[in-house]
């Protein structure tokens, strides 16, 4: 086998394990489909920098590590004390969770709620619901996915689904709670996620992905979100990865007529982490917002890269994407706004503020708008700097001292994005979690 295809050699020998194991062997409707995203990933192999959407990031450290297919399920160690510390407090909504990508019944608690509304493994989903799930899995098909998403359905196996039936609001969050443990090596997991909100309803989904020790392994998540009209989403994903680990993940978002779509993206762990938000305003008069902070420091490089398509008229949405970077890492936002030729009368702001608190930090910004109608109202804006040396100034002739004022003013940096989570014990968790990982003190920068 050429070198060219060494990294792409140990997925395609899992697959072919993995295919064997599932039911029908192939011959089912998800046999087919994984079929196509194996083939597909065998097709593209993983991106290099040569490639445009990955040339800030290289995911050679990723391929250089052999990691096995995560079997999922072990929940030894997994107390009720242990999820409410990665959960901060005890929440009254659904919980479901699931280890190593697999769901752990014994962990999750689904609360009774309207009639209609299912929320569910994926692997049950797969069974129950295929009239349902099977045109959003081949919405976007596997022969045309990029690497990762088809490496994703290749692994098809397990995750979360949610529908909210026409006209229902679920007044509490449904929390999906993604947990990995690498005891034996490292691991790769490949959850799915996909959510159906009916015409006029309301939910609030929380996705966290977290690690419960300093253990190597590599999450490959993808979410699907589909708003009918008039629908409110509310999105909220965690990331609370390992230190070691890897993290790429997919948001792909559909918006219908007059419906509304927010998202908070915070990321806080992982080594190496990649995350691909793809909103398509779909239908005339969707909203949209994406609120997004990363906070890095050590090796760590986090890159987001967002895409909004206004594709119909009337379409509003809002982007504003925080980092904080400290000592030696690294950050990369590249976001794009299309207004399509029809999309007459779209509203579009998208911004990118970073902040660089160590000399050794480097972030790489590039917002892009693609306008293809004169009638529109569309803008952007990106900074990289530092600490504000006036209003640290001001603070220190008010008597506070520097490592204070310091920690005052990057607590107020973060807190614009913070502030918009709209669950509680997770707004109040996050706040928490901030003051005790955000820098207290770095000399300034000449």
């Amino acid at each position: 086998m050429p070198a060219i295809f060494e990294d792409r050699k140990p997925y395609l020998d899992a697959f072919a394990r993995f295919a064997k194991e599932q039911p029908g062997n192939g011959r089912a409707w998800t046999g087919l489909l994984r079929k196509e995203g194996i083939e597909r990933f065998e097709q593209l192999g993983f991106p290099t920098q040569k490639d445009e959407a990955w040339r800030c990031t290289s995911v050679a450290p990723l391929t250089r590590i052999p990691f096995a297919l995560a079997e999922g399920g072990r929940t030894e160690g997994l107390t009720a004390d242990v999820l409410e510390r990665l959960t901060f407090e005890p929440w009254e909504c659904s919980h479901l969770v699931f280890v190593n990508g697999r769901h752990a019944r014994t962990l999750s608690r689904v609360r009774r709620s309207a009639a209609g509304v299912k929320v569910k493994s994926l692997e049950a989903a797969l069974r129950e619901d295929r009239d349902r799930i099977e045109p959003v899995l081949r919405r976007r098909a596997a022969t045309q996915a990029p690497a990762f998403a088809a490496l994703n359905t290749a692994f098809l196996r397990d995750g979360a689904f949610v529908e909210v039936p026409e006209g229902t609001v679920l007044e509490e969050p449904v929390h999906l709670l993604y947990v990995s443990t690498s005891e034996d090596g490292p691991t790769a997991s490949h959850p799915r996620t996909v959510v159906l909100v009916g015409d006029r309803s309301r939910v609030t989904i929380v996705e966290s992905y977290v690690g419960i020790r300093d253990d190597v392994y590599f999450t490959n998540a993808a979410t699907t979100i589909i708003a009918g009209a008039g629908a409110i989403v509310d999105h909220t994903k965690l990331q609370r990865e390992s230190g070691e680990a890897f993290h790429v993940a997919s948001l792909d978002v559909e918006i219908g007529r007059d419906a509304r779509f927010a998202s908070h993206s915070v990321a806080l762990g992982g080594l190496l982490v990649r995350n691909d938000v793809a909103v398509t305003l779909a239908a005339e008069g969707g909203d949209c917002v994406l609120n997004g902070l990363y906070v890095t420091s050590g090796r760590q490089h986090v890159d987001n890269h967002t895409l909004i398509d206004h594709a119909k008229p009337h379409g509003t949405s809002r982007e504003l994407y925080k980092g904080v970077l400290d000592e030696a890492s690294r950050g990369v936002f590249d976001g794009l706004i299309i207004v399509r030729p029809d999309a007459e009368k779209s509203d579009a702001r998208q911004e990118n503020r970073n902040l660089l608190i160590s000399e050794e930090a480097l972030v790489d910004s590039k917002p892009t708008l693609l306008i293809n109608n004169d009638d529109v109202k569309c803008s952007h804006a990106a900074t990289i700097g530092q600490l504000d040396e006036e209003a640290l100034f001001y603070l220190r002739s008010r008597g506070m001292g520097d490592e204070t004022a310091r920690s005052l003013l990057i607590h107020a940096f973060v807190s614009d994005i913070v502030s918009r989570v709209t669950v509680s014990p997770l707004r109040a968790g996050l706040e928490c979690l901030l003051f005790i990982r955000l820098p207290k003190h770095h000399p300034v920068r000449a």
